[in-house]
């Protein structure tokens, strides 16, 4: 039975996952190497529950007792759970690093998940004690308000594995989908034409970001393509079209956009950096 959660990485997913579990009622505890992230994850969980209040869709009792639940931390051999949720950096040798530091402080029973939007899970399952409690729980930016959450089985993932994550997603108010592991899970693989088509319309100057975003909006969508890739960080869905793009065989649709490629390169990343395709303030 899952009763503390620990969750890696106390960027804008890391602690938005955090919030969230501690929101379901979980003892939360959110763990990054650097200070600095840990006061700025914080700060932000804080200000995530006090808008919530302010909108009435949180008591000041249900925010207190929220923030009771979580506890911050910076040496990962304090993070100890029986479920873990890593949402680092989404490089394999590091995130795969941080599991081995995991599971030689933590029960052998403690599941160990990751979020990763485009990494294969069967590889890094292949290489952590323990694949059977090996999992992923790809939760979508941002992580409070996006219900849906990809809990993926691998190879060697034990179907009570699965099941119990399945469970703590909806205890946290989620909507569970299992899946295989596959380059781009679904979500990611279906999304792919959407990101490059609009950014093939840009490349060849056939229009820009702010009138194809107003078309796909005006035709039902609740987010352009610009606009979304901006919220989600350009450097997140630029690794993920190059993952898709290798895994898949590299098929000229599928092919990364060198506009995205710049944006990267130039650090604007979006809003969380405060420019992408717009602006922020």
């Amino acid at each position: 039975m899952v009763q503390t959660i620990g969750v890696c990485g106390a960027g804008t997913m890391g602690s938005g996952i955090a919030q969230v579990a501690a929101m379901a009622g979980y003892r939360t505890i959110l763990y990054d190497m650097d200070a600095g992230m840990i006061a700025k994850g914080r700060a932000g969980i804080e200000k995530s529950l006090a808008l919530l209040q302010e909108k009435s869709r949180l008591t000041e009792a249900e925010r207190q007792a929220t923030l009771d639940r979580l506890s911050f931390i910076h040496r990962v051999e304090d993070c100890i759970a029986d479920l873990i949720i890593e949402a680092i950096v989404e490089k394999p040798d590091i995130k795969l690093d941080l599991f081995l530091r995991l599971a030689s402080v933590n029960d052998p029973k403690t599941i160990l998940a990751s979020n990763t939007s485009s990494l294969s899970l069967d590889a890094l399952a292949e290489k952590v004690p323990g694949p059977e409690r090996f999992a992923g729980m790809h939760f979508f930016n941002p992580a409070p308000l996006m219900k849906l959450v990809e809990v993926v089985h691998t190879l060697h993932t034990a179907e009570e594995t699965t099941q119990t994550v399945m469970q703590v997603a909806r205890q946290m108010g989620k909507t569970p989908v299992r899946c295989k592991d596959a380059p781009g899970f679904i979500v990611n693989h279906v999304a792919r034409p959407y990101y490059l088509e609009a950014l093939r319309l840009l490349e060849e100057g056939l229009s820009d970001p702010e009138t194809i975003d107003a078309l796909m909006v005006a035709t039902g969508f609740r987010m352009g393509p610009f606009r979304l890739m901006d919220l989600i960080g350009n450097d997140i869905n630029y690794a993920v079209s190059i993952s898709v793009y290798e895994a898949m065989g590299q098929p000229e649709r599928l092919k990364p956009s060198p506009i995205q490629q710049q944006k990267v390169q130039e650090g604007a990343l979006g809003k969380k950096t405060g420019k992408g395709y717009y602006r922020y303030e």
